[in-house]
């Protein structure tokens, strides 16, 4: 059974940058597309980016598009999110989730399946 914890969020000024980490366990993550989520108060859950680890496929929101990237340590299982050039709009609880034997984009009968963390807070405020 995978799981996955993330961390690395936290307090970061407009313009700022983090880094946050999915770390995996439980399963190799060769096989899975990872995906990174984020949630707003009083939004919906949208997708930040997707990369699908076999292939290293990539795909990512307009949204963050050219300020956002993923990537992968394979010999530490473990997913990273760069964020640079933060704003307040980038404000949410971010989170992995992963699906095995599908490729980046995920679709929404994919996304239902996912293995999830419990995701970790970034709030982008002066």
């Amino acid at each position: 059974q995978l799981q996955l914890v993330e961390s690395g969020g936290g307090l970061v000024q407009p313009g700022g940058s983090l880094r946050l980490s999915c770390a995996a366990s439980g399963s190799t993550l060769n096989i899975y597309s990872i995906a990174w989520f984020r949630q707003a108060p009083g939004k919906e859950r949208e997708g930040v980016s997707c990369l699908t680890i076999v292939d290293g496929t990539s795909s990512y929101a307009d949204s963050v598009k050219g300020r956002f990237t993923t990537s992968t340590n394979n010999a530490k299982n473990t997913i990273y999110l760069e964020m640079n050039s933060l704003n307040v709009e980038d404000t949410a609880v971010y989170f992995c989730a992963a699906v095995p034997l599908v490729v980046c984009p995920l679709l929404p009968k994919e996304v239902e399946r996912a293995s999830w963390g419990q995701g970790t807070q970034v709030t982008v405020s002066a």
